[in-house]
């Protein structure tokens, strides 16, 4: 089975916890341990689409990792704004070879290919900035350069998209990212960044262009890895 779960927010390294955010995030990291037992298995796999840790380098992430490490299943990982630890690939492969990490490259699951980039805020959205722009086609660059290997090695057709970062920005307008997304020929999009019961009001969920877009942020989610379905 295939299962999403994006911003664990861990902060056991550094003694930070999301209280501040309200009582959902009350003992949110044992809710996620506790949740992710119950479900997943040793021989499925979970995609955890950014804001993994608070760390600012990997030996203050060293504690979190060791959570996720325990926990059932193989993980795939994703770059979100936060996860400031993750300082290169080579850094983050070398330090946990157990945990694949996703960037600019692809992985497998089944007969699909999982492929993303962290993504950025979209010139549709308030306060975009020219620094924005910079980023926002940099993440597009690599959001295509991770599907160019996948279609390299025959899954075009077959692809599971994830990102950090919601691909469509304020106004559910199209974006650079989107029509990525519809080039390839991706069926599924899974992105996570948004929490919080007032910003779940305007989520992009469901079909557009022929893909089907999916939340799947911690608190959304009520902290359980979210099953994806891959069937065509």
């Amino acid at each position: 089975m295939l299962y999403a779960i994006a911003d664990l927010h861990f902060g056991t390294g550094i003694n930070k916890t999301m209280d501040i955010f309200g009582e959902k995030w009350f003992n949110h990291t044992q809710k996620i341990i506790d949740n992710w037992q119950s479900i997943v298995g040793e021989n499925d796999t979970v995609l955890i689409p950014g804001d993994i840790s608070w760390a600012n380098n990997l030996q203050e992430a060293e504690s979190d990792f060791e959570i996720i490490r325990g926990l059932n299943g193989r993980k795939i990982m994703l770059m979100g704004n936060h996860d400031f630890w993750w300082q290169s690939m080579n850094k983050v492969s070398t330090a946990y070879p157990d945990i694949e990490f996703l960037q600019n490259n692809f992985r497998i699951y089944g007969d699909y290919a999982i492929c993303g980039t962290r993504g950025w805020i979209c010139p549709n959205t308030s306060k975009f900035t020219e620094n924005d722009m910079k980023i926002y086609k940099r993440e597009q660059i690599r959001l295509r350069l991770s599907l160019d290997s996948a279609v390299r090695a025959g899954y075009g057709g077959k692809i599971i998209g994830t990102m950090h970062f919601p691909p469509i920005g304020e106004g559910f307008e199209k974006t650079g990212f989107t029509d990525i997304f519809e080039e390839y020929g991706v069926k599924k999009v899974l992105y996570g960044h948004i929490h919080g019961e007032e910003n779940f009001k305007n989520i992009i969920e469901g079909s557009i262009n022929g893909i089907e877009y999916e939340l799947v942020s911690a608190d959304y989610l009520d902290f359980m890895p979210k099953k994806i379905s891959v069937s065509d």
